[in-house]
């Protein structure tokens, strides 16, 4: 029987599929109003570049952690105790500071116009691109929101979780295998704390002791010495052992040989019969297939729920409500 909180979250996702049918977004919805914006973004970016090399993935991050609940509204970015960046699955998101500056630049050339939502999107993009990913042309318009939904913070998925639950929650938004298996590979850069995936090297299926058999063992002693028992939780470890600054494909070259970090990753390759599995097979054979698959998953992930015309606002600062 599915769980209450599972139930919960479907019945959030399945608002925000409902919604993402009524989007009228475009690529060129700022063409006349703020021209510039895409070099303004792109010039912040490489900025905040020089003071953070991992900026680009953090940035990446914020914009799934923002869309997954109750859609791309810039929820996320809304400060305050009952906020949504202080409930768990977003105590180690950062960046928040990139976006404020990038918001005050856009506000300086094109005041009152971009949405804080808006930002959001075309800096992921933008961040892929710049990452050596792949470009695509983001469909803006989003308004942003006028509160936080802290509660719905339960529906961004956690690398603890079963690759049935993680399609499950994806095709209720109305991504299938394909986009699930391209979004999984925005972890082809970036970083990960020990805390993610400590459960694997020790206590595997709350077994004391065990080992995620899924996981290289060369790979999973590695992975305890750098996070030993009773160690610090918050060290950071690459996504990508190969090339984790990158946004390439080797991520999934990683997965056939056992070595993703994340549980949410291995099983993507690891589950008997998955029909996951050829994807990844796919993807690790063609990164221009990979690149494909992941731009349009990201626009069909942009497009859940925003809100649009006059419903929401466009914020002045993108930490609070107007």
């Amino acid at each position: 029987m599915a769980s209450f909180h599972m139930i919960t979250t479907l019945l959030f996702l399945l608002t925000i599929m409902l919604g993402a049918s009524n989007a009228q977004l475009s690529a060129t919805f700022y063409a006349k109003t703020c021209p510039n914006m895409s070099t303004i973004v792109s010039n912040v970016l490489q900025q905040a570049q020089g003071n953070d090399i991992w900026i680009f993935p953090k940035i990446v991050r914020l914009h799934f952690h923002d869309c997954f609940v109750h859609g791309c509204d810039a929820s996320l970015l809304l400060n305050g105790t009952d906020g949504e960046k202080t409930a768990t699955p977003n105590l180690s998101t950062e960046g928040y500071e990139v976006i404020d500056d990038i918001k005050t630049a856009l506000e300086k050339a094109c005041p009152r116009v971009v949405s804080c939502a808006d930002v959001l999107a075309l800096a992921a993009q933008i961040s892929v691109s710049l990452g050596g990913g792949p470009t695509w042309q983001v469909p803006l318009g989003r308004r942003d929101s006028l509160t936080a939904h802290r509660e719905g913070t339960g529906s961004i998925p956690t690398g603890h979780e079963s690759l049935a639950n993680i399609a499950t929650l994806f095709k209720s938004v109305g991504l299938d295998s394909t986009d699930l298996v391209a979004l999984s590979g925005v972890h082809t850069f970036g970083r990960a704390r020990c805390a993610a995936f400590m459960d694997r090297l020790y206590n595997f299926n709350n077994k004391t002791g065990k080992t995620d058999p899924t996981l290289n063992a060369t790979y999973a002693n590695t992975l305890k010495q750098r996070c030993p028992k009773g160690g610090d939780t918050r060290s950071l470890i690459d996504l990508d052992e190969q090339s984790s600054l990158t946004f390439d494909n080797k991520y999934f070259s990683n997965l056939q040989n056992q070595r993703g970090l994340l549980q949410t990753d291995q099983e993507l390759f690891s589950t008997k019969g998955a029909e996951t599995v050829a994807i990844v097979n796919r993807f690790a054979s063609s990164q221009s297939q990979f690149f494909s698959s992941f731009a349009k998953a990201m626009i069909k992930m942009g497009n859940l729920n925003p809100l649009t015309g006059t419903n929401g606002e466009i914020r002045l600062d993108c930490k609070k409500v107007n």
